[in-house]
């Protein structure tokens, strides 16, 4: 991913930890550390930070615009999630892409694997464009 597509985190991503590691037109990798605060009572990552990061990677796969000045936004209007497996290893690796859509949607799909390729969870979402962001909301 070029450098002048990062982001600085914003606060929820920052304390979860995820990155964003890797972004381009339909598609987008999040990576996120298996650090204790994102832990259920069973010690394992907690399902809504599953649903947090196939969704930001799907959100991300929509709206890639292929110029860092012009940012889209997107607002979700449906996530659907699937949990399949429990997570090993030191970090969880979630990948979306764009499925398809229109003028004002777009639809996407998502994965997560753990670092040893175990799949996770799935996922599908639809996501309403909202206008660029150039500093200020429209």
């Amino acid at each position: 991913m070029e450098d002048s597509f990062r982001e600085p985190p914003y606060p929820f991503q920052a304390h979860l930890g995820f990155t964003i590691a890797d972004w381009s037109d339909n598609y987008c990798r999040v990576e996120q550390p298996m650090v204790p605060h994102i832990g259920n009572r069973y010690g394992i990552p907690h399902g809504g930070v599953h649903a947090t990061l196939l969704d930001t990677a799907m959100g991300f796969a929509v709206c890639f615009t292929g110029d860092p000045e012009k940012k889209q936004l997107v607002m979700t209007l449906s996530l659907n999630v699937n949990y399949l497996g429990v997570a090993s290893g030191a970090h969880l690796i979630a990948e979306g892409r764009k499925t398809g859509g229109g003028k004002s949607t777009a639809f996407a799909e998502g994965e997560i694997k753990d670092e040893n390729g175990n799949l996770i969870a799935t996922a599908t979402g639809v996501f309403r464009y909202r206008g660029t962001f150039k500093g200020e909301t429209t």
